[in-house]
């Protein structure tokens, strides 16, 4: 049950690649749960997260929007994640990475979904083990600038 918090959290994490020029400034990174998996997590509670939003405010300066694209899908350190397959180009996204869990092999996440300069959108699917089965969660996720200046 304490899993699914963790797991739930990793729906917001960023991507890597790419040379599309963005604006700098507010972004938002919103991720909506469409379908969850998730051995003995109780019924109800999934049904809940189910179309639930979890919204990740990011700031992008000047030297990052340079950047573009990959700059908002810069993996938070903290996860440890290994980009397995970055193919961001023509308005596409193709991205795949492994995240380690304290227990057990790690989980995969597979993004696919395009983007432009105003943003991105895509459908994440997370796979992985947990010590009481196989979970799967689905989401869509999206990205737009919400403002030139960064909120402190």
């Amino acid at each position: 049950m304490r899993a699914i918090v963790p797991l739930f959290a990793l729906l917001s994490l960023p991507l890597s690649a790419s040379a599309q020029s963005l604006q700098s400034g507010n972004w938002d990174l919103t991720s909506t749960a469409v379908d969850l998996v998730v051995p003995g997590a109780p019924g109800f509670l999934l049904r809940m997260m189910r179309g639930k939003s979890k919204t990740e405010h990011r700031c992008l300066p000047p030297e990052q929007s340079r950047a573009g694209v990959a700059a908002l899908f810069v993996p938070n350190a903290e996860a440890k994640c290994t980009v397995e397959r970055a193919v961001i180009a023509d308005g596409r996204i193709d991205h795949a990475m492994s995240c380690p869990q304290k227990k057990g092999p790690p989980m995969h996440v597979v993004r696919a979904g395009t983007y432009n300069a105003a943003g991105f959108t895509a459908r994440m699917t997370m796979t992985g083990q947990t010590e009481k089965g196989a979970m799967r969660i689905v989401a869509d996720q999206v990205a737009t600038r919400t403002g030139a200046t960064c909120r402190k």
